[in-house]
């Protein structure tokens, strides 16, 4: 290990800035990646019970993945009952008539069922900020038919892309603001 004490100042700042900078970083990853609601005193303290929570954020947004991947099973675990979504739909609604685990469901089948093999995958690494939630993502899939408007032969594949932010409480979606591509989509589709 070298001693900085007998660098010159401006060689020892070099050293120290990265060094400070790093435990700045995961000072903040790790305070903001904490989604609970208890006081911070009321958690364990053990280093593997901050690794826990840590990992918390990305196992929701893992989860939340599969369900659009058509994993509707789990909806419920990760979904709370005051569920409410914010989107401008294709239809011209504002996706306040999405309730639920439930509402969600039926919504992400019915996007599905004209792309029946949809794919999602995370495109920017998802950014946590307290209890919010933000990311990055693609899509990939086969037309189907059935879309209102669309002119595409069936068998067009189609790619988009979108961002999810998401507001989390005590261990659940509660809000849901999405930002997509629609506009690359239907024009693949060839909607007029």
């Amino acid at each position: 290990m070298t001693d900085t004490r007998t660098m010159p100042p401006r060689r020892r700042m070099l050293l120290l800035v990265p060094a400070a900078l790093t435990a700045v970083g995961l000072t903040a990853a790790t305070a903001a990646a904490d989604t609970s609601t208890t006081h911070p005193s009321a958690g364990t303290a053990s280093g593997a019970g901050r690794r826990r929570t840590a990992r918390k954020p990305r196992a929701l947004l893992d989860a939340w993945l599969r369900l659009w991947n058509g994993a509707y099973a789990q909806a419920p675990g990760i979904i709370a009952p005051d569920f409410r979504v914010h989107a401008a739909l294709l239809d011209g609604g504002d996706g306040s008539a999405i309730r639920g685990a439930e509402g969600l469901v039926s919504w992400i089948g019915q996007t599905r069922a004209a792309f029946p093999d949809l794919r999602f995958a995370i495109q920017v690494p998802p950014l946590v900020d307290g209890r919010y939630m933000s990311v990055r993502w693609t899509a990939t899939g086969t037309y189907a038919g059935g879309f209102p408007g669309a002119e595409a032969a069936t068998g067009t594949e189609v790619d988009f892309t979108g961002t999810d932010t998401l507001r989390v409480r005590d261990g659940r979606f509660v809000e849901y603001w999405v930002n997509s591509d629609t506009s690359r989509l239907l024009a693949q589709l060839k909607v007029r």
